[in-house]
Parts: C-alpha cells; structure tokens; sequence
C-alpha cells in the first residue's frame, strides 16, 4: 500500500496574518504554519517592514485578530530596526514578546537554532504566550560564497536549512527567511533560467533571489517583492499618492503564480485594494 503524504494539501493549514485582509487573501489566508517561507527582494523592496508587520501580528490578541504568540526575530545585518517596529506597534500587540537575536556567521546562526528548542520550553513553562513564528533576517547575509570555500558554505547552507524546516514542523511555527537578488545577466537565451522559475525584475532590472537552486530547493514557498521602475509609477490612495510595489507568489505548494500591488506607509505594508489573486503572465 502506498504511503500518504507527510502534509494532504487537502487538509486545512494554519495561516498568520500578514496585518493586512488585501494581503491575507491573496495568500490565501497568510503566511502557512510548518512551512519555511521566503521574502525576496530588493533593498528598500520593504522585506524587514512586512516581516516586523508580521511579527505584531503574531503578538497582537486574538479579539484583534491576531494569535497572543510569542516570536523571535535573528538578524545577521545589524542595527534592529527597532524605531521602525515601535512606530508600527500599537497597544494591542505588546512587545515584551518579541525575542531579538543577532548572529554574524553561520556558525553563530546554527548555534543559536539549536538552543530554540530550549526556548520554546523556556516560554511555553514561563508563560501563557509560546512562540509560534522565527523570522530570519537575512539569510543572504551569512552564505556569500568565494570559489575556495563554496563546497563549505554550501555545507553550512543545507545544515541551517534542515534545521529551520525541521523546527517549522516539529514546533508548528511560521518560519519566515528573507533573501536578497542579484542581477540577472541576459545571455540572449530565450530558454527558462534554472532556478529563477520566472521572469523576475525589480527597479527596471532583471534579477533572481540570492544562494541559486540549492537554496530555492530549501523553501518551501518563496514570495518576491519588487519596486516599480520609475518613480512616476505610482498608485493613488485616498489622494496620496505612492511607488507602486508588487508582490509575486513565485511558488508554493498551495498556490498559484500571481501577484498583488501594495504600497509602504507610516502606518504599516498594504495590499492595494479588493483584488483576487492575479495570474502572472510570462515575459
């Protein structure tokens, strides 16, 4: 008899909100629990701001909406932009369970993964609120590969990866990584690019997430957000007007390709309005 699968897509997955309904339904609810999901982009695309939006969302209570969780936030690219999550926090996410780490090399990385188990007991004993959601911010940072030592690092790579998807499993988390991109040389080929699974561009440049294939077989969904070419691309909200931003679903296992304008505010990352998912056309 042949074994089910580990995960049935037909069976019901538990979202995290993005702090946004526009954002939520194009998700499909939000960010999966036991999934690893990747925030790619561009500097200043607004990866950090969607993940501290995301990270208040799991703190605020669950009368407002959200899950009264706990999170731990590991940064690799210092400072904390903690004025930034202090002008987004509100009354209703308290912030007292919001655990911020640091790691400055892969080995400072695994270290610190391997203690979150410790963590979760530490919480769950101490407190009524458990963490539920590790964002990783950013990957990238800690995995640039120079020809000597590429076998190493991509050693180190595949161990933080297991790790991150075992503890997404094991512990029912939201594990959110962000990635940077780097720019996509056009060769002339009119052939798919291996590991780019589309054609993405950001600020008028062709680009592809960070780390290449090995890395992309790591995750589990991988979302891209990009900035419109030009300045004067804007979108008009309430007669404001704001650089219009985009964010793809470039693959996941419960979701089709497509994309949903947001924009940046002092008050948060926003979807723009009622829209379905839209099909990405190919380029």
């Amino acid at each position: 008899m042949p074994m089910m699968p580990e995960n049935p897509v037909h069976l019901p997955v538990e979202k995290l909100s993005l702090g946004c309904p526009v954002l939520d339904r194009f998700l499909g609810g939000g960010i999966p629990f036991g999934f690893v999901t990747e925030l790619a982009g561009e500097a200043s695309a607004g990866k950090t701001q969607l993940c501290l939006q995301i990270v208040l969302s799991a703190a605020a209570p669950r009368s407002s909406g959200g899950l009264s969780a706990a999170s731990l936030f590991i940064s690799t690219e210092p400072p904390f932009p903690l004025r930034r999550l202090l002008s987004l926090s509100s009354d209703a996410a308290p912030l007292d369970h919001i655990f911020v780490r640091s790691a400055f090399s892969s080995k400072e990385l695994f270290d610190l993964l391997n203690h979150v188990d410790l963590l979760l007991s530490l919480v769950r004993h101490s407190s009524d609120r458990r963490i539920r959601l590790l964002v990783l911010d950013s990957a990238a940072a800690l995995f640039h590969t120079d020809a000597e030592d590429a076998v190493h690092r991509s050693s180190e790579l595949f161990s933080v990866a297991a790790k991150l998807k075992e503890q997404a499993r094991r512990f029912n988390l939201a594990v959110i990584v962000t990635n940077h991109v780097v720019d996509v040389v056009d060769d002339g080929s009119k052939g798919p690019r291996i590991g780019n699974y589309m054609n993405l561009s950001s600020s008028g440049r062709k680009v592809c997430p960070a780390m290449g294939l090995a890395w992309a077989n790591c995750v589990n969904m991988r979302l891209f957000l990009s900035r419109s070419a030009a300045e004067g691309n804007v979108v008009d909200i309430d007669g404001c007007t704001m650089l219009e931003r985009k964010l793809q679903v470039v693959f996941a296992p419960h979701l089709p390709e497509g994309s949903c304008k947001f924009v940046i505010q002092r008050e948060g990352v926003f979807g723009v309005g009622n829209q379905a998912l839209i099909p990405t056309s190919p380029q």
